[in-house]
């Protein structure tokens, strides 16, 4: 079995070792499991460019000092919730180029340290509630080439340190309300290769925010561009975005009705359908 046979190359195992700085390189040798005989004092493991399809839920959770993790370029398809919970002391995180069609609620929760976490080119739809409250340190975030429908309410409200975060191919129409709000720190957006839907008035919050930021000096704010008629979103005005829109879990049209009371009015987990 694996967990017998020799890990680093000195020793007639695949893996490149260095023990001064604790790093293990596994990555392009065609592996289908992780080896079991990973040294608990490993702070670096690159796994990348294999033929990874799932992890087991405790794969890494001996490898409690593992600072770097590169999962990149795998055949994964799904995360099993708890994988990472061990990881308390990891600053990067790569899991670009997979087939990741979901995330579990809670998948990052315990990486309160981590500053990258790089998910562009997998198969995400959609993002859980919260996915990634816990991440306050986190700097750089990499979401771009999914099939991202919408993002949830407040998903980057926590993100307060966060300087790039690339959203770029994708399938946004808008974001949610506020949902740049937070990013104080962000230096650089990517939008691009959105399907950004302009004629409805669900764009204004993201037309007015990036019109605000421009003059602010923030980088990428021009690279949104509207799917219909080739304006910048940064240049569409409430008379251009005139429809009211309302698509399931995305945006809320309020009932134009005086007799509403106020507690549907300001109800924005349930849809509200316009009469």
């Amino acid at each position: 079995s694996q967990a017998n046979e020799a890990l680093c190359k000195k020793d007639g195992g695949v893996c490149s070792c260095n023990n001064n700085k604790n790093s293990v390189d596994c990555s392009s040798k065609r592996l289908t499991a992780i080896p079991s005989n990973i040294p608990v004092e490993t702070t670096e493991l690159r796994l990348g460019l294999n033929s990874l399809s799932k992890l087991s839920p405790t794969v890494f959770h001996r490898l409690t000092k593992l600072r770097l993790l590169y999962l990149n370029d795998n055949q994964l398809q799904a995360l099993p919730a708890g994988v990472f919970d061990q990881l308390v002391e990891l600053g990067e995180l790569h899991l670009t180029s997979n087939k990741l069609k979901s995330l579990p609620q809670g998948i990052f929760d315990k990486l309160t340290k981590i500053t990258n976490l790089d998910l562009n080119s997998n198969k995400l739809q959609s993002l859980p509630h919260g996915v990634f409250d816990k991440l306050t340190n986190l700097n750089k975030l990499w979401l771009q080439y999914n099939q991202l429908e919408r993002l949830p309410n407040g998903v980057f409200d926590h993100l307060t340190k966060l300087t790039i975060l690339w959203l770029n191919n994708n399938q946004l129409k808008r974001v949610p309300e506020e949902a740049f709000d937070s990013l104080e720190k962000l230096k650089m957006l990517q939008l691009q290769e959105n399907p950004w839907d302009c004629t409805c008035n669900g764009i204004i919050y993201m037309a007015k925010w990036l019109k605000k930021k421009a003059d602010e000096g923030l980088g990428g704010v021009d690279t949104a561009g509207c799917e219909k008629g080739g304006k910048a979103v940064l240049d569409i005005t409430e008379k251009d975005a005139a429809s009211d829109c309302v698509s399931p879990n995305t945006t809320t049209a309020i009932p134009t009705s005086t007799t509403t009371p106020a507690s549907v009015i300001y109800d924005d987990i349930h849809e509200i359908k316009v009469p």
